[in-house]
């Protein structure tokens, strides 16, 4: 259950908020059959010693509802609070999500990140202004609205989410507490409209380490995901730790040491042709600092040896703690079941 009243939603993110949210991809058993529980509680500890506020429990790598309930109940039974679990609203249709937040936030999830069903082919504002009420009317949990150019609304408005419409969401809908501002990607002009419009009201965070930490030294950012944080380690929790308490230097100084691991991850990251996000290369990046990795049900994009040389290299670079285990080994991982 929550642990705050609907009518409270955006009262507890201005006082609890406070931190980074990284994810966690699901693992499977060897012959993808099943999910690896030790896995799963390997990576929400993981998540606990590096510092993260709070965890995305990813829902797009083929789980059916039955296992990403499962899922959730492993991770909340090991988290014991320690981590706050980011319900991953990313089902097929509007009455699935619905069916599964219910279900989430029954089993211990205390906040949502809303995304749009990949055949849901919104013509106007209003279309998504609709899709987005229903869900919220449907949990007490508080909504991180996410403008990305992962949905398609582009054929709307050049930043996909109109700013207008952003606006009238958070005014009327009392549960969206926070805005993962990525419209207009890759620019952080979506960013920019969206805090002075809405900074007084709701959280506005730019999830982007590389854009929102040195973001985060000049406006007010308290609260800071959810990405693939888990590449750099314990790195993200650490300076914008240092961010909040003023220490913009030694912030920065830590900023420029892994910025060539910064560099690989752009690189490695594009979405350009499939509007999807790689699980299988963030898993990846998160075996490279010691979470537990391992295999991947179809269909997933594929993972190959450049892009693994590269994200290691990067870390490398960047004088972080790499695993020393070949590469083949992230494909078992390193509790297999």
């Amino acid at each position: 259950m929550p642990e705050y009243k609907k009518s409270e939603a955006r009262e507890w993110a201005w006082e609890k908020m406070k931190g980074v949210a990284n994810v966690i991809i699901p693992t499977f058993t060897q012959d993808l059959s099943n999910l690896n529980e030790r896995a799963i509680r390997h990576d929400v500890r993981k998540e606990i010693e590096y510092g993260f506020w709070g965890t995305l429990l990813v829902a797009e790598t083929a789980t059916t509802m039955r296992e990403y309930l499962q899922f959730a109940d492993w991770a909340a039974d090991e988290a014991k609070g320690r981590l706050r679990l980011i319900h991953h609203a990313s089902f097929n249709t509007l009455e699935e999500n619905i069916k599964a937040v219910k279900e989430a936030e029954a089993r211990g999830a205390q906040l949502v990140l809303l995304s749009y069903p990949a055949n849901f082919y919104a013509q106007s504002a209003e279309d998504v202004y609709k899709y987005t009420a229903a869900f919220c009317a449907a949990t007490n949990l508080g909504i991180i609205l996410f403008p990305v150019p992962l949905w398609g609304f582009e054929r709307i408005h050049p930043a996909g989410m109109p700013p207008e419409l952003i606006v009238r969401m958070v005014e009327e809908i009392p549960n969206i507490i926070a805005v993962k501002a990525e419209g207009g990607m890759p620019t952080i002009g979506g960013f920019v409209e969206t805090f002075k419009r809405l900074a007084d009201k709701v959280l506005v965070t730019m999830p982007l380490e590389s854009d929102g930490l040195p973001l985060a030294m000049i406006v007010k950012m308290q609260f800071m995901g959810t990405s693939n944080f888990e590449y750099y380690g314990p790195m993200i929790p650490r300076i914008f730790a240092l961010v909040q308490e003023g220490k913009w230097q030694d912030a920065m100084a830590l900023y420029w040491q892994i910025h060539p691991g910064r560099i690989a991850n752009i690189a490695a990251n594009s979405i350009a042709g499939t509007n999807f996000i790689h699980r299988m290369l963030w898993k990846y990046q998160g075996w490279l600092s010691g979470f537990n990795g391992g295999p991947l049900r179809q269909p997933t994009m594929r993972l190959v040896d450049s892009q693994m040389r590269a994200l290691r290299q990067g870390l490398e670079r960047s004088r972080l703690q790499v695993g020393e285990e070949p590469d083949r080994e992230f494909f078992t991982g390193r509790n297999p079941a």
